[in-house]
């Protein structure tokens, strides 16, 4: 700087100089500059926007993927859903209306004698009896010929007749009732029948309507709309939570396992040795948990309640039933190994307690044995009980990873975006940066440029005088 200055004796003059050839060098290569920048902006613009648009079609290639794995798992689901319910259909139509032909043949007899019986029970009235027509005709009888003795021994024969009609319409009557007690019994069954076959069908009519939206749900998806799809994933992502929360619980429980089962298990394989930089008794109490975990994942793939393993639910039913009581037995087995270690590791925890006191010189262990059995009752429970509990954690696990697919795609899609909404704000910054890098150069050029837009304007405002002047001459 201090050579820069040298130039002549005064460094302010020498200063201008430099400025002044600065400016002028500036103002020179402005057009080559503004070019420059110009074609470095748009380059890095256009650069950005590709990689943008690269990352759009990357998300949208996702968004397909992750479309068509929620399809395909909503369709598997709803296909064993709707199985499902036709199982159920088919153990109500089977366990219900099977005895149908028989219980209706049964029902048309008992009615049909029921009506027999009531047929004849029907009230007939007596029928009128023939000694008008004989009273008419001895009526025309003149009395003088003996007519009034007929007609007081017909008088006499008719009021016989009467009483006898009354007696045997009596007798009649009672039969009738008691054929109309009889047949309550009847009824009541019949009655008692066909509430059972009716709430039989409303029972299997209701199952139809179940398994009807069930399968417009199943076309919705297999169609691909929309709605079908937001629901899909919707429910993907609460499965998921929900999932993540019950294995979290599941974890805890294997961390109590774990700890109740660590301790004897040094006792068993040797405290004070390793395998890398871990004790062994951990890693031996960390494998009988995950063969634990394993036997229940298997006891359920075999019992067809999860689907992790398509083989083991593809094989026939003899060697999967004794898949089922193989694990079982193997799962007991290692339960009963927990609980006698649970137990062990109680008597290993009273023994220490038994010689610190006796180190101590303290006589105080009567009390807490005799209230000893409750908490190693306990341990041996939870010991035999958590590797049962364990069992289920094959039903969350396997939610947790369908469910996992759809949610890593969605937090996939929703990175995508991001970067492209990042890329396009960055070529939209890299252009306007471009203009600002124009307008800084042309910052220190001001004087310059003032003195050319003048120039500019003098020659425009000449110009259009000249041109004036001719239109008037002409």
């Amino acid at each position: 700087m201090g050579i820069l200055l040298a130039i002549t004796p005064w460094p302010a003059i020498s200063a201008l100089f430099w400025i002044v050839l600065a400016v002028a060098v500036l103002y020179l290569a402005r057009h080559t500059a503004h070019q420059a920048i110009h074609i470095t902006a748009v380059a890095l613009s256009r650069g950005l926007r590709m990689a943008a648009h690269s990352v759009g079609r990357g998300e949208a290639k996702l968004a397909t993927r992750n479309r068509e794995v929620l399809l395909a798992a909503g369709r598997e689901a709803k296909e064993r859903i709707v199985e499902r319910e036709f199982v159920r259909v088919g153990e109500s139509v089977r366990k219900d209306l099977a005895n149908y032909p028989a219980l209706h043949r049964a029902l048309s007899e008992s009615i049909a004698r029921i009506e027999e019986n009531h047929q004849n029970a029907v009230d007939v009235p007596p029928e009128a009896p023939g000694w008008v027509r004989a009273v008419e005709a001895v009526a025309e009888i003149d009395a003088r010929k003996g007519g009034t003795e007929v007609l007081e021994d017909i008088h006499k024969s008719l009021v016989k007749a009467h009483k006898e009609a009354m007696e045997a319409y009596r007798t009649a009557s009672a039969e009738r009732h008691g054929l109309l007690r009889k047949m309550m019994p009847e009824w009541r069954t019949v009655l008692d029948t066909l509430g059972h076959v009716s709430k039989s069908v409303e029972s299997i009519l209701t199952r139809a309507v179940v398994v009807d939206r069930h399968m417009q749900e199943y076309e919705d998806i297999v169609r691909g709309q929309d709605r079908a799809v937001s629901t899909l994933s919707s429910s993907s992502v609460v499965q998921f939570f929900v999932s993540a929360l019950v294995l979290t619980v599941a974890i805890g429980g294997a961390a109590i396992n774990f700890s109740l089962i660590a301790r004897p298990m040094a006792e068993m394989v040797g405290g004070t040795s390793y395998i890398g930089t871990f004790r062994t008794a951990n890693v031996a109490a960390l494998v009988i948990i995950m063969v634990e975990i394993s036997m229940g994942l298997f006891l359920m793939e075999s019992l067809r309640i999860t689907r992790l393993f398509p083989v083991i639910g593809a094989l026939p039913d003899k060697i999967r039933v004794r898949m089922i009581w193989i694990t079982f037995a193997i799962l007991t087995l290692l339960a009963s190994v927990e609980a006698g270690l649970a137990y062990m590791r109680e008597v290993l925890l009273q023994d220490e307690l038994a010689t610190g006191a006796l180190l101590r010189g303290e006589n105080g262990g009567g009390l807490q044995n005799e209230y000893l059995w409750i908490t190693t009752v306990a341990q041996m429970g939870m010991g035999f009980i958590l590797p049962f509990a364990l069992t289920f954690v094959a039903i969350p696990l396997e939610t947790f990873i369908h469910s996992l697919r759809t949610v890593l795609g969605l937090a996939g899609i929703a990175l995508l975006r991001f970067i492209a909404l990042v890329l396009r704000v960055l070529s939209s910054v890299v252009r306007h940066l471009g203009r600002l890098a124009e307008r800084i150069y042309d910052l220190p050029l001001f004087v310059p440029l003032w003195l050319e837009a003048r120039m500019k304007h003098r020659s425009d405002h000449w110009r259009a005088d000249l041109e004036a002047e001719s239109e008037v001459r002409t």
